[in-house]
């Protein structure tokens, strides 16, 4: 399991390096926000412990920009144990919160507890399609489906927003960061289509003229 610390206390980096490696977690930390965001885009992480407080800025902003597009499971730790602070983090849709100083074993519990969920999260179940968020595999009644890697990750943006229009915009944009082509409106149409033939199941909505969407029930 990956954990990448964003902190810039080197005592506490230091201790939780310790504690985490004894626990068989891989910590990997940043120390400023720059470093964490450069970090993030090309490596996968299972869960993020995020100071708010850095050198180069709030860690609000990072998880409200960077982290939360992603998905990432994130616990703040803060000197800050201001009740509006906890409240506006959790708002925001941080799995934690917890306060300095704190007890490491605390730590590890919540870390425990959150990934344990993740784990069992990642697996979704919807009519007779399933998918495995951390293998990136779609099955249809426990037969693999052969998707390309461009389609996988199709499915992957709309299973990672479940009960919500991702528009085509929206894919348009993650299209060309995935693969640095320019395509138009009707290439996402003839994806789908594609998708939907090797799939042969209606989880995929469409709503015309704005995006794609699959929910849950």
């Amino acid at each position: 399991m990956n954990i990448l610390l964003i902190e810039d206390n080197l005592a506490i980096i230091k201790g939780l390096s310790y504690s985490f490696s004894k626990n068989n977690y891989n910590l990997i930390y940043k120390t400023n926000l720059k470093d964490a965001k450069e970090y993030l885009k090309n490596n996968k992480i299972n869960l993020i412990i995020l100071d708010i407080t850095l050198p180069d800025g709030d860690g609000f902003d990072l998880y409200e920009k960077v982290i939360k597009e992603l998905s990432i499971p994130t616990i703040f730790l803060t000197a800050k144990d201001d009740e509006d602070d906890i409240v506006n983090g959790l708002n925001m849709g941080a799995d934690d919160y917890l306060t300095k100083p704190f007890s490491t074993k605390e730590l590890l519990a919540r870390v425990n507890k959150i990934l344990l969920k993740s784990k069992k999260d990642n697996i979704i179940k919807i009519k007779d399609i399933t998918f495995d968020m951390d293998k990136l595999t779609l099955y249809k009644n426990n037969n693999k489906i052969e998707l390309t890697a461009l389609e996988l990750k199709l499915i992957n943006l709309l299973f990672n927003n479940l009960n919500k229009v991702v528009s085509r915009n929206t894919i348009l944009d993650k299209i060309w960061e995935w693969t640095g082509n320019d395509v138009d409106d009707h290439t996402i149409t003839v994806y789908f289509k594609r998708i939907r033939e090797k799939i042969k199941s209606d989880i995929i909505i469409t709503i015309k003229g704005i995006g794609y969407r699959i929910d849950e029930k």
